[in-house]
């Protein structure tokens, strides 16, 4: 699987720091919302971005064959029980995306069985995946077929205004693989990436280490598709696909929490340097998030603690990376606004 991104003309990085330069403000007073700004216009190459932003949440749903060794303190059938409330508006990130002025799309990628359900979006690869203690999750086939998803959701959600992506997900037992790719591709050890996802006890945060060691010694992946394989899933694949077609099409992406984080690390070992096409929305609670992001050298915009997943963190961002485009488009210039530049301005005339 071959990934080619398309290349950033700094010249609009460039400009849009002037742009701002000029606002009614000192220099670089309005902090990390200037480079948001800066960055989105860059990533887009639109100098004059249209407000409010169209944005879309993907929410991707898989089941996870690990769960029979013990990972989750829910059971599995809490996925499909959750497409039913995210499609009738009732969960997090509904009322989040709300605010944020987002849209939701609940997609079936993987759950176990078949799930009927108006406004659910069908793209099943696998009906749950194997459990990637004993076996590989998926077939390589398989792997592919899911990042595809998230590909031409993504080229889809271009074609049709969207500008501004936001990877949810959802899956009983999905922090598991997630740190089983995290330590693959950060070279981490397990005891310093698992966490207790849904919330597990000490003895059970033991056995999911032990899970994830396992895993780790059973599967050598040789490439970044090998290794979604091993250890799944399906939504993770479909996530990663969403950041790669949003940066083919220029669509910035929100990178969410711990789920999101794998599927990010997927998609940039296949595309290296996707990291300039991408928001780091927020930094999950879960163990082995912050390490990973620090190790990345990735900026959160917001940390608030959150470890739900299903997109919330991003959506919460997207609400900030929309002011920053605001005060880039809407605040007055000096010139505009009759106000006396200060000295710092002096030397650039």
């Amino acid at each position: 699987m071959e990934i080619r991104l398309p290349e950033l003309d700094r010249a609009h990085y460039e400009e849009a720091s002037r742009r701002l330069d000029f606002k009614t403000k000192p220099r670089g007073s309005l902090g990390y919302l200037e480079e948001i700004a800066r960055r989105y216009v860059m990533i887009t190459g639109d100098l004059d971005p249209e407000l409010p932003l169209r944005k879309r949440v993907y929410v991707f749903a898989g089941d996870h064959g690990v769960v029979e060794e013990g990972v989750s303190t829910y059971p599995q059938e809490v996925t499909r029980q959750m497409i039913y409330n995210f499609l009738s508006g009732g969960a997090g990130i509904n009322v989040i995306a709300r605010q944020a002025g987002a849209e939701v799309f609940v997609v079936d990628v993987g759950v176990a069985g078949e799930v009927e359900a108006p406004g659910l979006v069908k793209r099943k690869v696998v009906s749950g995946t194997r459990n990637l203690a004993r076996e590989p999750a998926m077939t390589r086939a398989e792997a592919e077929e899911a990042i595809r998803v998230g590909m031409e959701l993504a080229e889809e959600a271009a074609r049709e205004g969207v500008r501004l992506l936001i990877p949810g997900d959802m899956g009983i037992g999905n922090t598991t693989p997630s740190a089983c790719l995290i330590c693959h591709f950060l070279g981490e050890p397990p005891e310093r990436i698992v966490g207790r996802g849904t919330g597990v006890d000490d003895r059970g945060l033991r056995r999911k280490v032990e899970v994830v060691r396992r895993a780790l010694e059973l599967h050598r992946p040789k490439d970044p598709v090998e290794a979604l394989a091993a250890f799944g899933g399906a939504e993770i694949g479909a996530i990663a696909g969403l950041f790669l077609g949003g940066a083919a099409n220029r669509v910035p992406v929100v990178m969410d929490g711990f789920i999101s984080l794998a599927g990010f690390l997927v998609a940039r070992a296949l595309a290296p340097g996707l990291e300039e096409f991408v928001f780091c929305g927020h930094v999950s609670a879960e163990n082995g998030a912050r390490p990973a992001i620090l190790k990345l050298g990735l900026r959160p915009i917001v940390d608030l603690d959150l470890r739900l997943g299903e997109g919330t963190g991003a959506a919460l961002a997207s609400m900030i990376i929309e002011t920053a485009l605001r005060i880039y488009r809407e605040m007055a210039t000096f010139e505009d606004a009759g106000v006396t530049r200060g000295r710092e301005f002096e030397t650039q005339g």
